[in-house]
């Protein structure tokens, strides 16, 4: 009979991985974290870092206050504050169309527990004397703001040491296998035995089913992002705008933070990216029209990060259908603000307690004309 090494194997460690495994060690639980690169190096550690409630779903609005709060409090549960700034948020009407469209935006997410108001354009230049005089109307968030996301994977990796979690980065996983007792972890000519697997690969969790024999799609999104020189304050809130084609913050170093969802070019098979120059055009465009200050604004950098989405585009968490002690996370709408509060709830269910609110089965999804339940283990 194999040895069991560990309590439960992660493998991914963004944001919602390396989250599971630290609330799963805290516990009491003996945790090994595997990653093809280190902790927070892919999409958790390229992102924008908005921490938002009017760029999430409407049915995600309770995970993301969750996740804010955790977030503002990040002292508390992580240990270090990696550059969380609360602050407010504005997306902006220029139309009487889009005007429509915040105002139905805005009903759909109090409903659900946000606290966001349609102000008239004279009140969001009075919140944000940057704005554009094109400006109708705008939504109005006390509760959003930003993180420095290159400073996450810092304090997680901070935060999991502490907490005696195995990290090894740098692993590659060739496959896994199921065994009378848990899992066997099977790469860098070694293997990891587990009682439990967690399957935390972002935009890559497709192929990590295919190991167990499932098949669940997943859509790989190429958001592109790019970053200013430094320059003098000329924003104090997050802006974004009706459409959901932009997202603006000024970090304290007077970098500004340009995305929306511009998409650029890309394979999750590769790794590779590549900036689309229109559609970055295109971005600093929209930016420029919500804050005329940025026009003489140089463009220092422009990357692109991949992002996961399901075919209904909300969330995979819960059991892997069909297998035992087996579970994923991932694919999460704006899941930068809500992936502590979505880590922390699918640990609190790995660990057989109730969790604060409901998980988001990923049975929902399987694609039974391709693989069938298998039932191991």
């Amino acid at each position: 009979m194999s040895q069991i090494e560990y309590d439960t194997a992660v493998i991914g460690a963004g944001l919602m991985g390396a989250g599971t495994a630290l609330f799963l060690a805290r516990s009491g639980m003996r945790c090994v974290l595997l990653d093809r690169s280190g902790v927070c190096s892919e999409a958790s550690g390229v992102n924008a870092g908005t921490l938002t409630m009017q760029m999430t779903r409407a049915d995600l609005i309770p995970y993301a206050i969750k996740g804010w709060e955790m977030w503002t409090n990040s002292q508390e549960w992580l240990g270090i504050n990696p550059g969380v700034v609360a602050a407010p948020g504005l997306s902006l009407a220029f139309t009487e169309e889009e005007v429509a469209t915040l105002e139905h935006r805005a009903a759909a997410r109090r409903e659900r527990g946000a606290q966001i108001e349609l102000v008239t354009a004279a009140k969001a230049r009075s919140i944000e004397p940057g704005l554009s005089t094109e400006v109708m109307a705008a939504s109005y968030c006390p509760m959003d703001g930003f993180a420095k996301a290159n400073q996450t994977g810092f304090a997680l990796y901070q935060a999991l040491k502490t907490a005696r979690v195995d990290i090894r980065g740098s692993y590659w996983v060739e496959r896994v296998e199921p065994e009378d007792r848990g899992y066997a972890v099977i790469g860098q000519g070694e293997v990891v035995r587990a009682r439990r697997l967690v399957l935390a690969g972002g935009v890559w969790l497709e192929e990590m089913l295919n190991w167990l024999a499932v098949r669940i799609p997943i859509k790989t999104l190429v958001n592109q992002l790019a970053v200013t020189e430094r320059i003098k304050p000329v924003m104090r809130t997050v802006i974004g705008i009706a459409s959901g084609l932009l997202s603006l913050k000024q970090f304290d170093n007077g970098t500004v933070v340009i995305g929306g969802g511009w998409q650029g070019k890309g394979s999750r098979t590769t790794g590779s990216t590549q900036v689309i120059p229109e559609n970055l055009i295109g971005n600093v465009r929209l930016a420029v029209h919500a804050i005329p200050n940025l026009v003489h604004t140089r463009l220092v950098r422009a990357w692109c990060g991949f992002e996961a989405e399901t075919t209904d585009a909300m969330p995979v968490i819960g059991e892997v259908p069909g297998i035992n002690n087996a579970f994923l996370i991932g694919s999460i709408h704006s899941g930068y603000t809500s992936g502590p509060f979505m880590a922390k709830l699918l640990a609190e269910y790995i660990l057989g307690h109730e969790p604060e609110l409901p998980l988001f089965d990923p049975s929902r999804l399987i694609d039974n004309e391709s693989y069938s339940k298998n039932n191991v283990n």
